[in-house]
This record gives structure tokens, sequence and C-alpha cells, in this order.
């Protein structure tokens, strides 16, 4: 076996940022969310990805800000450790080791040095019990810490984050579960629990679904399966509790949160709607409508400035005063499943696959961000349980990226199959695709596979389908802007095709019709020859690639792997394996298999003319890897190792049954970006003074001085770099900037200068001029005791300009 200690499988983008709520820190300029086995952090005025906290081994479970330190948050995990971070820096300060699966955390400014966890009641991951329990963090100067000083608070508490909440400052904390709500004073030490009926009657749910504690006052605000909101009151005494309800919710409450004031209470649900209820006029409500898909997480800034809302197609809104969206953070959409294959766009580099219901996305996977979504069906999505609805089946691009083409099937109950082909041709001005051709039921059956043929002579595609034909669409030559037709209609013995692929340069087609493999010559659409195999319908086929593309493989339904050789017409070799799919790299000669065995998935990655595989690794994931698909890479590796060498040009990404996207990494790219990840990062939001671009540049200075002294070869001359200037001129805020007539002016003298360096270096260079005058005026006022801002427009008086300070003369026009 082929060993492979230096690659790992990790979670590269892609991950759940609505799976916990999140967090916005104290300023409000950044947005802190569990992501998979790290935490993301993101600018809440930009949108943009800053960094994440790495450290975790298992799923992130919470998030919470250390009421004791605003620069510092607490992160839970599966892994049974509670870790305290610097997120301005990505610093990990301590690690708690708790030694049981935390399932959520909370905290308090009242109760320092503890947080509280859920854990299961067993010290197992599978126990059905968990209980609330608080750990009192040791002070210690090591960075791993062990906390065994625990101490319950409650049991049989549910695990969903939501479904506890402190109230009035800490004084008390209050849990739902079921039909039951639980509230302990901290101070009495004693619990009381109140419980509500089943519901006999039709349409009524009282099972609680989340609860939320009012900041200030004794009032606790629970959410129901039936939509209905209870406010309840005098929970203090077992005898005299009373409730309000609040009912505008037709589905059920998804989640509640107090401002933090306490004035407003907001909640949300299935109708994508934020409802803004009025906490002294419980009549009187405001909404902010139509925010894309249910919400399941509400969270509002220390200062109640920002309100931000998770959604379930993985997605996070930014709110300004419940009153404006402002941002929206979208991760990889993940609904009910996949249907496509998982594709990658040739012009964007971008994972394509299902998004929204009727839509693609296209996600950018060094970013971890959606770029756009692309609306196939063009219909209105009805929120409707039982509906059949389009959805989008298939999908593939042509080599260049200029065309894609689109399947979308819908089935009604009783009713006959209905099928849409739509082929979009890429517009350069919108820099999306437009739809350009719509076939209604381009064939009588299901279609199994579409493939555009990857000659550059030609724009084809072909289909195969259920009812025993492919067909051959051609676009007319010399006409980008025609639409497309059916140019050929073939089949076999009356037998079904069930998948199809084209060689890498176009030239073949084979067609998998049943036991059959079936080969053909696209440009006369002559059958050259028809391959036999083991018993057992072809499930899916693959040319080789490069040197290999000679042998074509493929994959049946009775667990055989088989290799023909189209030279000789004859099988090459076969293995048995239950291959679930069979992915092709497109820059090298690798196949990647993944093969299904006792419930998990195995990957093997070979090439078709070497009997042994490069790379192994048993039991993946559970359950079959459906899709999976190579994303060639921005920067290629450099490794010389065998068994790394298959990740060089090609990163291997697969999405599992939990809809997790995984890829695999080696031991050197980890180290790189582990090292780009501590570098610290300057934040957009802070102004560029002069103080700042001066300070910039002598650091700049000093890393190059370091650079000549400890590396030789960087004293040789650099190329040019005319985009320097540029940027300082661009970032340079607009008050200390002379008049736009004089910079553009001289901005057009620069572009007209035949060498690129030489404008470059003279831009840079007025730059660094007006810098220094600028200093050398600020030093002179400092010497003379005169202030820095006289003579400019101050907030409690206007002064004109003094002539004897030329540097800050442009200042104040």
């Amino acid at each position: 076996m082929v060993e492979h200690a230096e690659i790992r499988m990790v979670r590269r983008g892609g991950s759940k940022i609505n799976f916990r709520e999140p967090v916005i820190t104290n300023d409000s300029r950044f947005l802190l969310c569990a992501a998979g086995e790290s935490v993301n952090v993101y600018s809440t005025s930009t949108e943009e990805f800053v960094h994440d906290l790495q450290g975790h081994t298992d799923l992130v479970t919470g998030v919470v800000l250390n009421p004791s330190n605003h620069l510092q948050v607490y992160s839970c995990s599966a892994d049974g450790t509670v870790r305290l971070w610097d997120f301005m820096d990505g610093i990990l300060i301590k690690t708690f080791i708790i030694g049981y699966p935390i399932y959520s955390i909370y905290v308090s400014e009242k109760h320092g040095g503890v947080v509280f966890v859920v854990v299961p009641m067993a010290n197992y991951k599978s126990s059905e019990l968990f209980q609330l329990v608080a750990v009192h963090l040791p002070r210690s100067g090591d960075q791993e810490v062990e906390a065994r000083e625990l101490s319950a608070v409650l049991c049989d508490v549910s695990p969903h984050p939501g479904a506890v909440s402190f109230g009035r400052e800490g004084e008390y904390i209050a849990a739902t579960k079921g039909l039951q709500l639980e509230v302990f004073f901290f101070k009495k030490q004693k619990s009381y629990r109140f419980s509500l009926k089943s519901g006999m009657k039709k349409g009524v749910k009282n099972a609680f679904t989340c609860v939320s504690c009012h900041p200030k006052e004794d009032c606790i605000a629970t959410g129901h399966a039936d939509g209905k909101i209870r406010l309840w009151r005098n929970f203090n005494q077992k005898k005299e509790y009373t409730y309000t309800t609040l009912h505008w919710h037709h589905g059920a409450v998804n989640t509640l949160c107090f401002t933090p004031e306490g004035t407003n209470l907001l909640s949300g649900g299935i109708e994508s709607v934020l409802v803004h209820w009025h906490y002294t006029q419980e009549n009187q409500k405001d909404f902010l409508p139509r925010l894309g898909a249910a919400i399941t997480h509400i969270a509002v800034s220390p200062d109640g400035s920002l309100f931000c809302t998770s959604h379930s197609d993985n997605k996070i809104t930014i709110i300004q005063s419940c009153v404006k969206v402002s941002a929206i953070i979208q991760g990889l959409v993940k609904g009910d499943g996949v249907w496509t294959d998982l594709i990658i766009d040739p012009r964007s580099k971008a994972l394509v696959l299902n998004g929204k219901p009727g839509h693609l996305q296209f996600y950018s996977l060094h970013r971890d961000k959606q770029l756009y979504n692309l609306d196939i069906v063009q219909q209105e999505y009805i929120n409707e349980e039982g509906l059949d609805q389009f959805e989008v089946v298939k999908a593939a691009f042509d080599a260049r990226g200029d065309w894609l083409a689109t399947v979308e099937e819908r089935r009604k109950k009783g009713a006959e199959l209905e099928i849409n082909l739509k082929l979009w041709a890429y517009d350069k001005l919108t820099q999306s695709f437009v739809l350009n051709t719509t076939v209604t039921a381009p064939h009588e059956d299901r279609i199994t596979g579409m493939f555009f043929s990857p000659s550059p002579e030609t724009t084809m595609l072909v289909t195969t389908s259920l009812d025993d034909h492919f067909k051959a669409w051609l676009l007319p030559d010399g006409q980008a802007e025609g639409f497309w037709s059916c140019d050929f209609v073939g089949g076999y013995h009356l037998l079904k095709p069930g998948c199809c692929s084209y060689s890498a340069d176009g030239s073949l087609l084979a067609v998998g019709f049943q036991e059959v493999v079936t080969v053909w010559s696209p440009a006369s659409w002559e059958l050259l020859t028809t391959l036999s195999q083991p018993p057992g319908a072809i499930r899916d086929l693959c040319f080789g690639r490069l040197s290999c593309s000679k042998y074509l493989l493929g994959t049946s339904t009775k667990n055989q792997l088989c290799c023909w050789n189209l030279l000789t017409c004859s099988l090459e070799w076969s293995t048995p394996m239950d291959v679930s799919l069979l992915q092709a790299d497109p820059l090298s000669e690798n196949m990647a298999a993944f093969c299904s065995q006792s419930g998990s998935s195995d990957l093997f990655v070979f090439k078709p003319s070497e009997p042994r595989p490069l790379y192994s690794q048993k039991a993946l994931c559970t359950g079959k890897v459906q899709h999976a698909v190579f994303a060639p890479r921005d920067q290629m590796l450099e490794s010389c190792e065998e068994r790394t060498q298959w990740l060089n040009r090609s990163q291997l990404y697969f999405i599992t049954q939990d809809m997790d996207l995984l890829t695999f990494s080696t031991k050197t790219e980890e180290d790189r970006l582990l090292a780009s990840s501590k570098q610290l990062m300057v934040d957009d939001s802070v102004a560029v003074t002069p103080f700042y671009l001066l300070l910039g540049k002598h650091r700049r200075q000093q890393l190059e001085k370091q650079e000549a002294l400890t590396n030789p070869m960087a004293e040789r001359t650099q190329l040019p770099q005319g985009s320097i200037a540029i940027k300082e001129l661009l970032h340079t805020p607009a008050h200390v900037l002379p008049s736009a007539s004089f910079l553009c002016a001289m901005f057009v003298r620069s572009l007209l200068v035949s060498s690129f360096c030489r404008s470059s270096q003279a831009l840079s260079g007025w730059m660094g001029n007006v810098t220094a005058q600028l200093f050398s005026g600020l030093s002179r006022d400092v010497r003379s005791g005169s202030s820095p801002g006289s003579g400019c427009t101050t907030q409690g008086h206007s002064e004109t300009c003094p002539e004897a300070n030329p540097a800050f003369s442009w200042l104040c026009a």
C-alpha cells in the first residue's frame, strides 16, 4: 500500500457559516462565526473575509465574546476544548481542555472566569441526554490547561444553542426543551419548571423552539412550533406566573433576540421576514421582508447599531438598525442535495453546482465566497411542502466557457415528466450568462448525461436519455449569436444509454448502452467499434488524458472497473471494485476512483497505464461520494515525491452525503497557508493618513534592507511596479489632495511617457515629495508652537489659510 502520511483531508472553504449564531464585535467592525473546524472573521462594512482562527480538531459549535476583554472571544468544539483567541491578530491565547464534546457555550459578565457549556450526560457523543455545566477556568501561565472543575447547573437540556439564555444581567438562566421551560436562579440556587399542554386542537403545537431573556427586566420570551411567542413574567414563583401571547409567524419561530437595552424583540422563521416587536407596545411591530431564505439565528451588536441574521441557505445578512440591509456574507449554498455534477467554470475557475432552488451558484474556492447566482428556472419559487417545482439536474460548460447548458425537470403526480434544455451564452458586457436557446422536451424521458465537445473546431453538445437515443446539438458555424438545433439522433439496438464521454481532443465519443460501450466519430457519426465487458450495465465512462489518451475506463453495476485499449480495441485490465464515482484530472494522467465499502467511501488515485495506485485512503467518509471534481491550482506545487505529485497541478474536491465540501492538502501547502495567516493584516477601515504613508514607507525600506543583508539575490533590479503610486493616489483621503484639475493634468502627462517604469517612478516620487513637504510644514508648526490644524475648518471655528505655511495651503481648498 502507498504511504500517504503527508496528505490529509481538510475542509477548505464551503463550511456552514449558519451553523451557529454569529457574533458582532463591540465596535461593530467585525463579525465572527463558526465555520467547520475554524472560526471565520469577516468585515461588516466590506463583507470580505479577514482571516480565520484555526486550532480546533473537530466541529466548532459556538463562539462568544469574552465579557472581560472586548478583543477576545471564546470558542467551543466537539473536540472537547474551549479556546480563547485574540481575534484581531488571529492568535490562540489559551486552550482549556474539558474532556467532553461541547455542543454550545454561554457567558455572563456577572460570572467572571466561568463559562457555561452543554455537554452529554455520558462521556460519548451518541448520548441523547445533555446537561448545562459551569466550567471554572483555571488561572495558569500554560497555554494548555485542563479545566476539571465542573458543576452541573441544569440537567436534561437541549443541545440547540437557542434553547438557553441568561436573564437580568446574569441573575438567572432559562432553558427550554419539548413542552417545558426551566428557570434557574443563581442566588437562590433553585429552579422552577413550567409546562405547557401538548395541544389537542388542530394546528396547535405548543413545543418550545427557542428562548431569549430580557437584559434588564424579569421577562422571558419563548418561541413555539405553531408560530406563537409567549412573554413570561412572575416566574420567580411557581404558582403566580403569567404569560402573554404574540402571534404573527405562520410557521415555527426559529429564533428570538432582545436588543441590548431591551426596548425591542426580534424574531424570525421560515417566512424570511425579520419581525421587530416593540417591547412596551406589544401590538406594534415592524417588518424587514424578503431576506431570501428562512431565518435560523439573530444576533445584535453590543451597542445595538447592527443586527445580523443567519439563513438556511448558508447566508448571513447584516442589517443597520432593522432598517436597511448593509451587507450580505454568502457561503456555499447547501440545499437538500446536489443534482448537477461538480463542475469548474473555465473563465472564473469557480465551482458551479446547485444553489437556491432553481439556481446555479458560482462559488470561488480560493476566496471561500459565492460570486453570484444564475437563475435557471426563472420562475418564482413557492415555499410549500409537497409542491412539485422545476429543479436543475444537469449542467455543463464548453472548453472556453462561452456556453453553458442546463437541464431542468419537474414530474407532477400522475403526469408526464417535464424537461427543458437551455443553452446560455456568456455576455462579456454583463459578465454573466444570457439565455440563448430553450428546447422544450428535448427527449421523451429523463436525460442521463450531457457533455460539450472539447474540440475547438466545432461547438457541439451531446445528451443521452432513457428514451433509447442520444442527440447531438449544434450551433451553426460562424454564427456566434445563432440558435442551437438538433444535428444527429443516434441509438444502438433499442438499448438505453446511461452515460457518455468525449476524448480529450473531441475526436471520439463513447456512449454506454447498458452492457455495451459504443465508440463514435463525431465528425461523420460513424459507429467505429463496440467494446465488450463483464456483465452489468455501464455506470460511468471516462477517457484517459495526455500520455494515457489511448485508454477508456468504465465502471459497471456489477462492481467492475475496466480499462480498454482503444488502439487494439481490447480489454487492457479489470478489477473488482464498487466504484461510485470516476473522475479524471484534465491537467494530468491521474484518475480518482471513489469506492463504496462497508458503509463508507475509499479513494484510489491512479494512472491507467500503471498497475499500482499513486495514493489510496480508506474510510474517507460515511456513505457514498457521488460528486467530485479536479480544480486547477492558481499556483502549481513543486512536490517531487511520488505520493504527493498528483496534487501538484490540480486539487480534488468532493461532497459527502452530509453536504460537507472536503479536499486534500499536503504538509508543505498547510505550512505555507499557516505562515501567510500569521502575517499582520491592516484593516481596510483604517484611514490612510500621511502618518500612515510615511510609517508604511519606512517599514518597507527596513524590510528591503533586511532582505538585502540576508538574501544576496534580493539586491537584483526589480521589475517596475507602477501600481504602487496609483494605489497611494486613490487611497489617500480627498481632503489632503490637491485640486482635481492639477491631478488630472499631471496624471495624463504621466501616461504619455513611453517608459512605464519612468512614469511610475515619477508619480511615486511626486507622492513622496508631497508627503515630505507636508511633514516639513508640520514640524515647522510644532516648533513654532502653532496647532497643525490652524487655518483649517474645525468644529468650533473657521479661519483662512495663512500664506506663511504653503505646505498646508491646499489642504483647506
